[in-house]
């Protein structure tokens, strides 16, 4: 461990949410010495690989209860379920208690650069694709955040990273911001609490891939939601990078808030400096030179959206000093990240696509718009609170058929049915209800004819059915390979 873990000898520390990432948290705080409580509404019986991952690390459970009692607390950690108008969280603030989470942390404690990737879409990809291009550079990489496993416990070990790449999501980057913080003073804090940095944080390289309407059922407007996002760059210093998209005007905006350099990236045409794509050539532009990255063919990913994400990322590497050779390599070799247009397989000559990452209309928009071939669209899941008005015309112009399925396959049905009214097109589109995903792809592959593709970019979150969006597309997977050829 780092001399700059000893801080934490002492401490007590509560955890509210016993997900991998509050786990592994209480995991490393118990080894550095930390008094460790980790609550969770859920019983004990239904955390039981909780349980027994954490037995014998010398963490206190308090299961069971929404709320644990505060009173004693150097500092409160959440997991990024946790809004911050929870009980636990307006308790924290009114007691004068920091308020943490284990990315914070972790950005405390790694030593190293961090470039972090945010934006309503795009971002994992941007994020695995900024990874390789650094490693490729020969950079010590840790990628994570909000993909993968939490990086927390890593730093247990004897080997540190060159760079750090992040995924941060706008309830992750909630915590970054002061004002998420207990209105009171330095002196009034406890001392093992001083060892919890509660000033406001952005990376070294801060990239924003887009930002429109998401987690409006979580965020009580666009406004809060964009300012959460606008957190990344907030706290930039001189001497920092932002990466923000030409092409979307919210994105675009936080040039005003932030002290760094900026790299712009975009589809639509030149940029000062930055990334952009000309014709069929992806381009760098820095210091007055423009060079190709690679042609728009030199690209496996899918999609016009992808090659944004390919801008992007380029950018990031960019300005973490990665050599060119380096990003065209990795740009040109990336295959994609799972449950994001992950072909699954080609049975009886119809292509099935696992985009399960999907959890918002425009999401399905972009996939829907990266196939040229007839399209089967599995819709649905549980709604955020977003408008489909968009995606429904979009459907119309692009799917031969919709399967809407689970919570909010009504809904579904009904933007899909008033659209098709208004068009005088009741018959453009076949459209199914199903209530399950199962039933779902098993009714589309019943409508599917060789050539088409069967595409699961559902539009809503997985939350009605799975624990998340990946366990929805390794449930689709797992259907759609069990079928025997000769089936």
């Amino acid at each position: 461990m780092t001399g700059a873990l000893t801080d934490l000898r002492g401490l007590r520390a509560t955890i509210v949410g016993a997900a991998r990432e509050g786990t592994a948290l209480a995991r490393f705080l118990a080894q550095c010495g930390a008094r460790v409580t980790l609550s969770d509404a859920k019983p004990r019986e239904a955390l039981g690989a909780t349980v027994a991952a954490l037995e014998g690390c010398g963490v206190q459970l308090a299961l069971g209860t929404p709320c644990p009692d505060l009173e004693g607390a150097d500092v409160l950690f959440i997991s990024p379920g946790v809004p911050r108008t929870a009980p636990v969280v307006v308790d924290a603030r009114q007691r004068g208690i920091p308020i943490s989470s284990e990315p914070r942390l972790f950005t405390q404690m790694v030593g190293a650069p961090v470039v972090a990737i945010t934006g309503s879409s795009g971002k994992t990809t941007t994020t695995a694709l900024t990874g390789e291009m650094l490693a490729q550079d020969g950079r010590t990489v840790w990628v994570g955040g909000n993909i993968g496993a939490p990086l927390i416990e890593r730093l247990l070990g004897n080997e540190r990273p060159t760079v750090v790449v992040m995924e941060l999501s706008s309830f992750q980057l909630e915590v970054f911001a002061p004002d998420y913080q207990a209105p009171t003073v330095e002196e009034q804090r406890s001392a093992a609490s001083r060892a919890i940095d509660t000033m406001g944080w952005s990376p070294h390289v801060a990239a924003v891939t887009n930002i429109t309407p998401n987690h409006l059922d979580r965020h009580a407007s666009m406004a809060e939601y964009a300012e959460a996002k606008a957190t990344i760059v907030a706290f930039q210093r001189p001497g920092d990078w932002a990466v923000l998209n030409a092409d979307d005007a919210t994105s675009g905006s936080l040039v005003a808030r932030s002290a760094a350099e900026v790299l712009w990236f975009s589809l639509s045409g030149a940029v000062p400096q930055g990334a952009y794509l000309d014709g069929d050539r992806l381009m760098l532009r820095y210091a007055g030179s423009g060079r190709l990255l690679c042609t728009a063919d030199a690209v496996q990913l899918r999609g016009r959206h992808n090659l944004a994400n390919v801008l992007t990322a380029a950018c990031c590497a960019m300005a973490a000093g990665a050599d060119l050779e380096a990003i065209r390599a990795a740009a040109m070799r990336f295959s994609g990240v799972p449950h994001r247009l992950e072909v699954v397989r080609t049975w009886r000559g119809v292509t099935y696509v696992n985009d399960s990452i999907a959890t918002s209309p425009e999401r399905a928009v972009a996939a829907l718009r990266s196939f040229s071939e007839p399209v089967i669209l599995l819709a649905g899941g549980r709604d955020k609170h977003l408008p489909w008005e968009a995606w429904a015309e979009v459907t119309l112009e692009t799917a031969r058929a919709v399967v809407a399925f689970g919570e909010a396959a009504p809904l579904i049905a009904g933007v899909l049915r008033e659209a098709m009214a208004q068009r005088r097109a009741e018959g453009a589109i076949a459209l199914h209800v199903e209530e399950t995903l199962e039933r779902a792809v098993e009714r589309a592959a019943a409508l599917a004819c060789p050539g088409d593709v069967v595409l699961l970019s559902p539009g809503g979150t997985s939350f009605d059915a799975f624990r998340d969006f990946e366990a929805r597309g390794e449930r689709f997977r797992e259907l759609v390979t069990s079928w025997s050829e000769g089936a």
